[in-house]
């Protein structure tokens, strides 16, 4: 699994004008699932995410995480994060898990998330929709389950 984790003062996603998920102070997430990935890396990347220290302390340094801050999640399905632009210049996403399969582990994540966090809003798995993300300081990482980078 990849995410990429924008620390965020307001997230939300709309789809056809009408607002489906929205948060405060937190974390956005864009999750790409690949074929590789099981209930492993969910468990994996849930627990980096969560406990991720991207949020000031009272000097200023970046020490607490989205659970000390009790702060919000939004959680997007994104199979692009698969993408693969090394050839050509049209990307291959033949590494994306597509469909029922992917949409498992997608729910999977998002209910453990639930378990853990009082606020978590998500997009509607494989739909067209418009993301709005009010990046906080930038703080923009990138994670994936199998730490090849």
């Amino acid at each position: 699994m990849r995410a990429v984790i924008q620390r965020v003062k307001s997230s939300k996603v709309e789809i056809k004008g009408e607002i489906i998920g929205e948060i405060g102070k937190g974390l956005n997430v864009l999750l790409g699932i690949s074929k590789e990935d099981t209930l492993e890396d969910v468990k994996y990347l849930k627990d980096k995410i969560l406990n991720l220290r991207i949020f000031e302390d009272e000097n200023g340094k970046l020490n607490k995480s989205l659970l000390d801050v009790k702060g919000e999640i939004l959680i997007v399905s994104q199979f692009t994060l698969y993408g693969d632009c090394r050839k050509g210049r049209r990307p291959s996403f033949t590494e994306a898990l597509g469909g029922e399969d992917a949409e498992k582990l997608y729910r999977e994540f998002v209910s453990q998330c639930k378990d853990t966090l009082k606020k978590v809003e998500t997009g509607k798995f494989g739909a067209d929709m418009l993301v709005s993300i009010e990046n906080d300081g930038p703080v923009t990482l990138l994670i994936e389950s199998k730490k090849t980078f």
